[in-house]
């Protein structure tokens, strides 16, 4: 038997580590900042704030792209060092069995990409195994996924918004949007920039996203922020109007919202009269963004379920996974070889 289990959800933004032996969760910043090309200086919350920080000999980046890894070498990297962080000297991450959280609607290609990350790093896992995403997140809401009953999961992310609709343990429809939290940061940045002639970063953007955003409508809030005046090319501070956030955000909320109305509407008959009875489920941590979860209500009329913590919705699914035997058989081994 294994000395330890540990349960990972890699996300665009973020990364999640659970520890069987100690029983916690580690949550960070999924970024890397790499000086002088080949010495790492920090990961996961500590290199964030270098993010949009840092001089040229520093790299800060984000090793997973539209949640799929873009970056193996520095996401192993990363990958190695939290782990390490996530136990203690009495627990040691050696012979550990790993669980990974993948996207449904990625290659085999790329889901073989969260297998490779443990079995070709220093971690030497006894066993690797991988759940899709949306069966995690529906463990971590406290769904029955193994019955009958249909329900859909919609993890609002970063990068992505995956909606699915389980039963049975599997997953029946899945549908990936390429639209996350990261959109809406680009879009407040591109309309400040355009109506107060101010540049922004994206640290900043996301501030006023969490302050000023509203699904629903414009509020009279202000948000003051620092920036760069596109005029006088000097460091100059501004109030925003919430009313520029709501326009900025708008249309990624609808388009997405549009998608979970698609997708209800490919659900087989039986399985749509169980969702009217359950409601969706709203996950990810973009799932917190203001009134989100009144405009999906608006636009389909169906109950919303928004549980604490959406971000970690996932990881705690493959906690239940990997500790209760009900849950077993939910996760499995990827193919050994993938053929191009």
């Amino acid at each position: 038997m294994a000395q330890n289990v540990f349960g990972v959800d890699i996300g665009t933004s973020s990364i999640k580590i659970y520890n069987k032996n100690l029983d916690t969760v580690l949550n960070e910043k999924n970024v890397i900042a790499i000086q002088n090309k080949n010495s790492i200086l920090a990961v996961g919350n500590e290199a964030y704030d270098m993010y949009e920080k840092a001089p040229d000999s520093i790299f800060v980046s984000y090793p997973v792209k539209f949640g799929v890894i873009a970056d193996i070498k520095n996401m192993q990297s990363l990958f190695e060092k939290l782990v390490n962080k996530s136990r203690t000297a009495k627990y040691s991450y050696q012979n550990a069995d790993f669980c990974f959280a993948v996207p449904t609607d990625i290659t085999e290609v790329e889901k073989r990409a969260f297998y490779e990350l443990a079995d070709s790093s220093k971690v030497h896992a006894k066993k690797i195994s991988v759940v899709e995403k949306p069966v995690a997140d529906g463990v971590g809401v406290g769904i029955e996924v193994n019955n009958p009953k249909g329900n859909m999961i919609v993890n609002f992310g970063a990068d992505t918004t995956e909606i699915s609709v389980l039963s049975l343990g599997g997953i029946v429809l899945s549908h990936l949007v390429q639209l996350g939290g990261n959109r809406l940061d680009e879009n407040v940045c591109s309309l400040v920039r355009k109506q107060y002639n101010l540049v922004i970063g994206m640290k900043t953007a996301e501030k006023l996203k969490k302050k000023l955003g509203n699904a629903i409508e414009s509020t009279e809030e202000t948000m003051k922020v620092y920036g760069r005046d596109l005029v006088t090319g000097l460091p100059i501070i501004k109030e925003i109007s919430a009313e520029t956030v709501y326009q900025a955000t708008h249309d990624v909320l609808t388009n997405i919202v549009s998608d979970i109305k698609m997708t209800l509407e490919h659900t087989p008959p039986e399985l749509a009269a169980d969702i009217i009875d359950t409601g969706i489920f709203l996950t990810g941590g973009s799932a917190l963004f203001r009134n989100f979860e009144k405009l999906v209500h608006k636009e389909t009329d169906l109950k919303i379920n928004l549980p604490d913590k959406p971000d970690e919705c996932v990881v705690r699914g493959i906690a239940k996974i990997v500790t209760e035997a009900e849950y077993g058989e939910l996760s499995y081994v990827p193919r050994e070889k993938v053929i191009n």
